[in-house]
């Protein structure tokens, strides 16, 4: 099995981060292919950024999406993840997407510990549009910017761990999710910190994905997900503009 790890952000480094936790929890056979974006945020963090990241998600996997099995966007925002959806006809997965729901399978409500007050408000709008508002405990911050984070892994874990334990005194919080790109390695730091099960997107999104490989489930041809009728797109890059064609079909 292939799986294409690919980071709308264009930092480098934390693409290979994610790709070593990635690889940590994958199965034998299985190898993961990380790519990194050619433009766009360096850490996308606010909503300018991430209608960028959508574009460059888009542009991104259509280049690099080819023989693989399972696509993986690799960052917080989940960028492009409807759109590309529609394009491609193997399974998707958004790092927070694959890391809440599968903290709705470890029990009963989850909080979320995320970088800034500003990503808070994004992540709130997103677990609503994922349906699972009734199942948020609620969500607090670190108070630093996600580069900082990436920096410091072993300064902030503390806080990360403090945040953590806050929903699950003060907002009763059944699991915990580590929201980004960033805290990819910080669960195995802060676990014995922690009295609940504590999930980042990452390992999640890499055993789902396979889990979805292998439940064998077919690209939709009718509803909201099947791939679109073509229509005239233009001054989109090369591989985008052939995705488009080549996965269109007629309504």
């Amino acid at each position: 099995m292939r799986l294409l790890l690919a980071n709308p952000n264009t930092t480098r480094s934390i693409t290979e981060l994610m790709a070593q936790a990635a690889r940590s929890v994958a199965s034998a056979g299985t190898s993961v292919k990380a790519v990194t974006a050619d433009f766009g945020a360096a850490v996308i963090g606010s909503r300018m950024e991430m209608v960028i990241g959508d574009y460059a998600s888009l542009s991104l996997i259509a280049r690099e999406a080819e023989g693989c099995d399972a696509v993986i966007v690799a960052a917080a925002l989940d960028s492009g993840l409807r759109a590309l959806k529609e394009m491609l006809p193997v399974p998707v997965l958004g790092l927070t997407q694959a890391a809440v729901h599968a903290a709705c399978l470890t029990g009963g409500r989850f909080g979320l510990v995320v970088s800034t007050a500003r990503v808070a408000t994004v992540m709130e709008e997103m677990i609503e549009g994922y349906g699972l508002a009734s199942r948020l405990a609620g969500v607090s911050w670190v108070g630093a910017d996600p580069t900082a984070i990436y920096g410091d892994p072993g300064g902030s874990a503390a806080r990360i761990a403090e945040c953590a334990r806050s929903l699950v005194t003060q907002k009763r919080a059944d699991a915990v999710v580590l929201i980004g790109a960033v805290m990819a390695g910080i669960p195995e730091r802060i676990r014995d910190d922690v009295p609940v099960p504590l999930i980042e997107g990452v390992t999640a999104a890499t055993v789902l994905a396979e889990g979805m490989v292998r439940l064998g489930t077919r690209k939709a041809t009718a509803g909201s997900f099947a791939a679109p009728a073509p229509r005239i797109v233009s001054g989109i890059t090369v591989e985008l503009e052939a995705r488009l064609r080549r996965e269109s079909s007629s309504p």
